[in-house]
């Protein structure tokens, strides 16, 4: 199968707000693909549809090979949701939660206790299997949700917003949780407003903007399209910037009498202003110019 996840022209309506406008999309077995926009671009109403709690006002959505509203048991079985919300019972124990999600798989009793046993060692919690989950910390919670996820060996996991509200520190170890599932094979759907976990963690990323894809690419090429260098400059009407293929190049324009700057790295933030046309301004010596809506 050349595709795991396979959107065609998917659009979502609610009376009168068009939330999705058509979107095409494909994601390969064992991608871990990112979903990139502002809140209310339409990422959350995407998941919802391939997940099956919302439907979709037109279009096609494949998840394995199974349209997801044909064969909606079957696509059901075919990934593990991980939600903005952390929705596990607090009054339950860690290994309680997950229990419960294998019977509503209808998991055998020995496979979910081997299954619930190798997931706790997983995420490293395999002190915590008998602790309320209300006693959690979020980040911990976090790993129980990616743990139950996982519980039934889906193909695809989805995480929508996973690190929401988490401190640094936190939200890196929930990366690496994310990177070590991916490196065994699963495919992940990524959904993020933070641009700096899409570009640690994604082979790919889509950009969503008011519930169009405005741009799908690899990190690197986006940031390659810009340059190598940045320099943010305070001027008169505001933050404006520049880009360098050439740390040299960023200096010499510096030399020329620039105050109020700050020199950097490119990042995926920089790509995702220049395509959407958001916040930034360009112009003079190293301006990609007009090229940039072609990222």
């Amino acid at each position: 199968m050349d595709n795991i996840i396979e959107i065609k022209n998917l659009k979502k309506k609610f009376k009168k707000v068009e939330a999705l406008k058509g979107i095409n999309l494909n994601v390969a077995p064992g991608e871990l693909f990112a979903y990139l926009g502002p809140n209310g671009s339409g990422k959350t109403t995407t998941i919802r549809i391939l997940t099956g709690l919302s439907r979709a006002t037109s279009g096609t959505a494949l998840l394995n090979g199974k349209d997801i509203e044909i064969n909606r048991i079957e696509s059901r079985r075919q990934f593990g949701l991980v939600p903005q919300v952390i929705n596990l019972d607090p009054e339950l124990t860690v290994r309680q939660n997950l229990d419960i999600h294998g019977r509503l798989f209808g998991m055998k009793k020995s496979d979910r206790k081997e299954r619930i046993e190798a997931l706790l060692g997983y995420i490293d919690m395999s002190d915590r299997s008998e602790s309320l989950v209300k006693h959690l910390s979020g980040g911990l919670k976090r790993r129980v949700m990616v743990a139950r996820a996982m519980l039934h060996s889906p193909r695809i996991i989805f995480l929508d917003e996973p690190t929401t509200g988490l401190d640094p520190g936190i939200r890196r170890k929930i990366w690496s949780l994310i990177k070590k599932i991916q490196q065994d094979g699963t495919t992940i759907f990524l959904t993020t407003h933070y641009i700096e976990e899409a570009e640690f963690l994604a082979e790919r990323v889509a950009f969503l903007e008011k519930g169009e894809i405005v741009a799908v690419n690899t990190p690197a090429s986006f940031m390659e399209k810009l340059g190598s260098w940045a320099v943010d400059i305070l001027g008169e009407d505001g933050l404006y910037t520049e880009f360098f293929q050439s740390s040299e190049d960023a200096n010499r324009f510096i030399a020329s009498g620039y105050e109020g700057f700050t020199k950097r790295r490119v990042n995926l933030e920089d790509a995702f202003i220049a395509i959407t046309g958001k916040k930034i301004g360009l112009s003079g010596n190293g301006n990609v110019g007009s090229g940039i809506k072609e990222l």
